[in-house]
């Protein structure tokens, strides 16, 4: 199979699809590597070090897409990379199509096929591709939740930690899962007050375990979570339903609530926000105020800690990346049923369900029984 790894252009992404390590893995079983001048600068990785692991380096973007049968990307294709897309090729990346219908309908009538790092699911109904990123969102969620706290930036200028005889600041994180669990680490670090919210008892018993005396753990309702609104210095939203547009935990009213200069970093934000009044930013631009309050809803967040991410993210998409080679993706998809629950679009049609409902559009549900 010939693999195309693009240089990302999405704005403010420096993460790149693949390692050298992954071209030689690649070439050395009998696959052809095509790289992008300057797609892993970014990242910290020259074009010298993919040549000397077997990569043929390309020029543009365009040769990529015209000569690939498979596409390892980061990030979902742009507009422009979009028509560069023909029938029948394989896009490996993330997508978060429920949070885009633009996205999803220009994907479908290019006839292409995308398979979606943030649906594969493992047998134990994990999502391996898309915990590393998670882990990294959720701890730069409280990095940068405490520098928007600060008075420059239009915060509270709340220090997050406080110091000996002023209290700290209290954390409200709506969401149990891996960003919320991260985030909820780095800001006991720090020695704030933190409450996490989830639906799932389980998991909330789980953390309870876990986590040290300064972690709260609450059953997420409505009326939870207004009441810790009117707490809170800075909000995380890391709600997660997978493959689906997140609920709205936090309604534009509820704004009114909160304290002048708070803070919302919604992790949420690349499937579509678990905050009414977030939309999305990037690192140039990463704020705007609403009610008095900051929103931070970059939609890459990983992106600016490329080379870290880098690394986390090959480290497990490389696998799977092998075995689509390998076998091609149909017989992949039949014989590793987490490929197919990763394919959301099939050659110019909508196999995901949960997308499929979001924007009301027609589903083949070929790939369900995998």
């Amino acid at each position: 199979m010939i693999i195309g790894i693009p240089k990302e252009i999405k704005q403010d992404e420096y993460r790149v699809g693949i390692l050298p390590v992954g071209v030689e893995e690649l070439t050395q079983a009998g696959h052809t590597v095509l790289v992008e001048a300057g797609a892993g600068l970014g990242s910290g990785i020259s074009d010298q070090e993919y040549l000397q692991h077997g990569a043929e380096l390309v020029p543009s973007a365009e040769q990529i897409y015209a000569r690939a049968e498979m596409i390892l990307k980061v990030k979902e294709p742009q507009p422009s990379e979009i028509r560069l897309l023909r029938r029948g090729q394989i896009v490996f990346a993330y997508f978060h199509f429920a949070a885009d219908r633009e996205l999803t309908e220009s994907f479908l009538a290019s006839g292409a096929t995308a398979v979606a790092y943030e649906t594969l699911r493992d047998r134990n109904g994990r999502l391996p591709l898309l915990v590393p990123m998670s882990e990294v969102a959720g701890r730069m969620s409280i990095q940068e939740g405490a520098k928007y706290l600060e008075r420059p930036q239009m915060g509270r200028g709340i220090l997050l930690g406080g110091v000996p005889g002023v209290p700290p600041a209290e954390v409200l994180i709506l969401g149990g899962g891996v960003v919320g669990t991260n985030a909820a680490k780095v800001a006991a670090g720090f020695g704030a007050t933190i409450w996490i919210l989830d639906i799932d008892l389980d998991r909330l018993r789980y953390l309870d375990d876990i986590m040290p005396p300064n972690v709260v753990q609450v059953f997420c309702d409505r009326h939870t979570v207004r009441s810790l609104l009117a707490r809170a210095d800075l909000v995380i939203g890391a709600v997660l339903v997978p493959g689906a547009k997140a609920p709205w935990l936090v309604r534009a009213e509820d704004l009114r609530l909160m304290k002048p200069g708070a803070v919302i970093v919604d992790v949420s934000i690349d499937q579509g926000g678990c905050v009414e009044t977030s939309r999305p930013t990037t690192h140039s631009n990463p704020t705007y105020i609403v009610e008095e309050v900051v929103h931070y809803c970059v939609a890459n967040i990983p992106g600016a800690v490329g080379r870290t991410s880098t690394f986390a993210l090959c480290n497990v998409t490389l696998p799977w990346a092998l075995q689509i080679a390998r076998l091609g993706l149909p017989k992949a998809a039949e014989k590793l049923p987490p490929i197919a629950s990763a394919i959301n679009i099939f050659q110019g049609e909508l196999t995901n369900r949960a997308v499929a409902e979001t924007f009301a559009l027609p589903y083949n549900p070929c790939f369900e029984a995998a």
